[in-house]
């Protein structure tokens, strides 16, 4: 038997008649990520199917996807609870630990007043510490006929524009089965089964992301000390895509070589501090030491304390900055120009 591409992708059988696209889909934040993640999603549902149901704390993210989607794609509702009332699958993507346990929290008062009489899924795609996802089983999983999935992403906001994140996920079979042939393809290029544990994705996020920021210490310390021996960036990102030609390096290699370290068109720095955090209490727990996110945290730190001098001062070049400006750190350290070496 040939295995198709799409088989390939998504390690679950396709669901059962009459399958994920005649679910009614809803997608709580639309902010970097959110936003072209429930793109891409209502532009792959099979035709007839219902427009997916859009909620953000700021209704104008919602209403520009439905003015660039239209009404047959993208539906806005009013509130969190008619959104989780309303679908049979929920997707969430927000910023922080906080945020989703609040977010979850509303929705499990709605779901425990108005009770779910068939499956519903509830999703979440944000990057949380595992604990914080037994949390949210312990509270959903009380609720009849409700099942959390985890199900945290990797690619930066171009991956997602493309519909080529890497989808990772956790929790209930049946339910991850749905999901899965949701987003891939469309929203992600291919899924991964962490079993039934919904701390898993969320565990495996933090180590993906390790290898990233460590990614990015690296090319920081190896291209500032280019610089200072007289050879600079460019002469050593042109050895980079030849001998580690991957997308990380790739990626963060070209924003540290040009100072592009705009944070609204990549991975905000303080979204990185705030995974930094989560790596490091993971290290802490489990007694396994990773010095380079101990030295990547410090030249994060030491990034935003500059770039709040420059706002102080109103000469910031971005408004926003990228993670990989923590070579900010490492240029300091060498008497560098810390964000501006390269221009």
């Amino acid at each position: 038997m040939t295995t198709t591409p799409h088989s390939l992708n998504v390690p679950f059988s396709r669901p059962a008649t009459p399958g994920p696209n005649f679910l009614q889909v809803g997608w709580y934040g639309v902010g970097a990520m959110g936003y072209y993640m429930a793109r891409n999603l209502a532009n792959h549902r099979a035709p007839g199917s219902s427009p997916v149901l859009v909620y953000n704390r700021s209704v104008a993210k919602s209403e520009k996807l439905l003015k660039e989607l239209g009404a047959d794609k993208i539906k806005i509702a009013r509130s969190p609870d008619e959104l989780v009332l309303a679908s049979d699958v929920v997707f969430t993507s927000l910023a922080n630990d906080n945020v989703v346990k609040d977010v979850y929290a509303g929705f499990a008062k709605a779901l425990t007043e108005s009770k779910p009489t068939k499956h519903k899924i509830l999703c979440d795609t944000s990057t949380i510490y595992p604990s914080v996802a037994g949390e949210l089983d312990m509270l959903i999983s009380a609720i009849p006929n409700t099942h959390l999935v985890t199900c945290p992403v990797f690619g930066a906001p171009p991956a997602a524009i493309g519909g080529q994140l890497l989808v990772v996920l956790s929790g209930d079979y049946r339910s991850k089965k749905e999901v899965a042939h949701l987003l891939v393809p469309g929203v992600g290029r291919k899924a991964i089964d962490l079993g039934g544990n919904v701390e898993k994705a969320p565990t495996f996020k933090l180590l993906g992301n390790s290898l990233i920021l460590g990614t990015i210490e690296l090319l920081a310390e190896a291209m500032t000390l280019s610089e200072k021996a007289g050879i600079g960036s460019s002469q050593l990102y042109d050895f980079v895509k030849e001998m580690f030609p991957a997308p990380s390096w790739l990626l963060y290699g070209a924003k540290i070589r040009d100072d592009q370290f705009d944070g609204s068109k990549g991975f905000a720095l303080e979204g990185g501090l705030k995974d930094a955090n989560h790596m490091r209490r993971l290290v802490t727990e489990l007694n396994s030491p990773m010095p380079v996110l101990d030295a990547a945290h410090g030249h994060l730190l030491t990034a935003r304390a500059l770039h709040a001098s420059q706002v102080d001062r109103g000469d910031q070049a971005f408004d926003i900055l990228d993670w990989s400006s923590l070579v900010a750190g490492a240029r300091v350290a060498a008497g560098l120009e810390p964000l501006t070496a390269n221009r």
